[in-house]
């Protein structure tokens, strides 16, 4: 039998979730964003806006290094918070976010 492979970013999408609700959905709640709309948590913003694209990794950087008025969330979240919050952000952003 061959060795499974978890992927590189393989977050919890459910304690992302928990993590989105206390950290982000202050701005970002319904995967919008209250400061500059435009800039959403919505699939085609994400694959327009987002630097490297609609991915885990970018959703990572993002939230580490933070980003114009968006603060830096590396020192206040743990990797794996980041990592399930991004898994989280990506997952949503496929189905539909519940406005």
């Amino acid at each position: 039998a061959g060795v499974a492979v978890s992927p590189a970013f393989a977050g919890d999408v459910g304690a992302g979730e928990q993590v989105f609700n206390a950290n982000c959905a202050a701005c970002h709640a319904g995967g919008q964003n209250v400061i500059m709309p435009e800039k959403t948590l919505e699939k085609a913003a994400l694959e327009s806006y987002l630097a490297g694209g609609r991915s885990e990794a970018s959703v990572v950087t993002q939230v580490t290094n933070g980003k114009n008025a968006m603060p830096a969330f590396g020192g206040r979240l743990s990797d794996e918070d980041i990592a399930n919050v991004a898994s989280y952000v990506i997952a949503t952003s496929e189905s539909g976010w519940d406005e």
